[in-house]
């Protein structure tokens, strides 16, 4: 009798030290980095915009409950991106259940994902975060299927949001439609047919679209925002690279009247400066960056041809700095910007086209 009831103690011990090493890692999550988050710019519009879950999770390196969040269980079609920058992080053709309660990956969608060595709690483990909003998505650990790879991404839910297969297109994630070729895509109008679209930026929205829209062959243009972090950013966010997106313009085109190649070289290359990094004229930041966004793997590798010959060309005499990257999340700027320079004839602008 006495050993019975000395077993249950130990049970009861051990139970109530499982019960506080979860509490204690609890709090030590909630308050890791605290430093990095004071210093972190805003962080006040993002406990705005984020739900307080979201924020501990992704600011605070914290930790939610197994089996009790949002996509451990989600078997549906499309992609997980992060809840902070939108920017693409991980497939759902790569996702598993792994048993553990959270969202198993065994490998990222795009380098958007970084890993750091994490000593807390008296265990070294590795933790991944994104590469653009530096969100805290959780660890990566070896014990995943050997068959694909051997890793285990084991993310919290409140870290990602889902993007459906169905909306990749209307949700702006188009190269990512040829993964899922059965899913019929949602909220595309009919106008985009026969049509292409590319963002691209060079300083000022305003000279940029004046310029663009005056193009043969082209379409539409719009003011925007894009290649950053921030979720629905407005002009005061992105204004002094708070956001990290890039004024940018939309250009939608008929292929069959301008050539992808001919709208970079004859025009893009020739209104806005290329080779000065991160600054048109006297507009200075990330935010004035020469970028073009390319939405398939066509235009990339146009792009790229373009660049390298207009680097050889000589028409400039600094190396061109272009980003070419993948287009995320298109934010539409503010109705103030669209069309400025047509309701503002003697507004600013530093654009023009160059022989």
């Amino acid at each position: 009798m006495r050993t019975a009831r000395m077993n249950r103690w130990l049970i009861a011990l051990a139970v109530i030290s499982v019960v506080l090493a979860f509490a204690m890692t609890a709090f030590a999550q909630s308050t890791q980095k605290k430093g990095n988050l004071v210093s972190k710019s805003g962080s006040e519009d993002l406990k705005k915009k984020l739900s307080p879950e979201q924020f501990h999770v992704t600011q605070e390196c914290g930790t939610e409950p197994p089996f009790k969040n949002a996509y451990w269980n989600n078997h549906e079609d499309g992609i997980y991106v992060d809840v902070v920058s939108g920017e693409p992080l991980f497939s759902s053709k790569d996702k598993f259940d792994s048993g553990s309660g959270w969202p198993s990956f065994t490998k990222p969608l795009e380098k958007n994902v970084t890993e750091k060595k994490d000593i807390t709690f008296g265990m070294t483990r590795i933790e991944v975060r994104s590469k653009n909003a530096d969100s805290h998505l959780g660890h990566v650990f070896d014990d995943g299927p050997s068959d694909q790879g051997g890793l285990r991404y084991c993310i919290n839910s409140a870290s990602l949001r889902f993007v459906p297969a169905t909306r990749l297109e209307a949700d702006g994630y188009p190269q990512y439609v040829k993964l899922f070729p059965l899913a019929k895509q949602e909220g595309v109008t009919t106008a985009a047919v026969g049509t292409q679209t590319v963002y691209l930026a060079g300083g000022c929205f305003w000279g940029m679209e004046d310029l663009l829209r005056k193009i043969p062959g082209v379409i539409d243009t719009e003011a925007g925002y894009t290649g950053g972090w921030l979720q629905n950013p407005t002009y005061d966010d992105t204004h002094d690279s708070k956001s990290g997106h890039a004024e940018s313009v939309k250009v939608v085109y008929d292929p069959k009247k301008l050539r992808f190649e001919d709208l970079l070289e004859k025009w893009f290359f020739k209104m806005h400066d290329p080779t000065t990094l991160n600054r048109q004229g006297n507009d200075t930041g990330t935010q004035y960056r020469s970028a073009i966004f390319f939405l398939n793997d066509e235009q990339r590798k146009t792009a790229e041809l373009v660049k390298d010959r207009v680097n050889k060309s000589g028409t400039w005499k600094k190396p061109v700095v272009t980003e070419i990257t993948a287009a995320g999340t298109w934010f539409k700027a503010e109705e103030d910007h669209q069309d400025y320079l047509v309701r503002n004839p003697g507004g600013y602008t530093c654009h023009f086209m160059r022989e």
